[in-house]
């Protein structure tokens, strides 16, 4: 009686510790899936801001006024009065 109890003490303790082997190398390896999240969003991140830069660099007023006086002919754009815009009942 007291082989089986140490033979069954000995299978669960191999059982566990084989699950703790499971268990360790799937955290590693969830750990290592977060790292490389967590780059990949510093990255995109990283090119919003540069997104946004070259957004605000693009337009500048007096980049965009150069660019229609440029263009006025081939654009054909009159300024803006005020019978272009409509009432809100319109």
């Amino acid at each position: 009686m007291r082989s089986l109890f140490y033979l069954v003490s000995t299978l669960a303790v191999m059982a566990l510790a084989l699950w703790a082997y499971d268990e360790n190398y799937r955290t590693k390896a969830a750990l290592a899936a977060r790292g490389e999240a967590a780059r990949a969003i510093a990255e995109a991140r990283e090119g919003i801001v540069m997104l946004r830069a070259e957004w605000a660099y693009l337009n500048r007023p007096e980049r965009l006024r150069e660019l229609v006086e440029l263009n006025f002919e081939s654009l054909g754009l009159q300024p803006m009065t005020a019978a272009q815009l409509a009432d809100m009942a319109q």
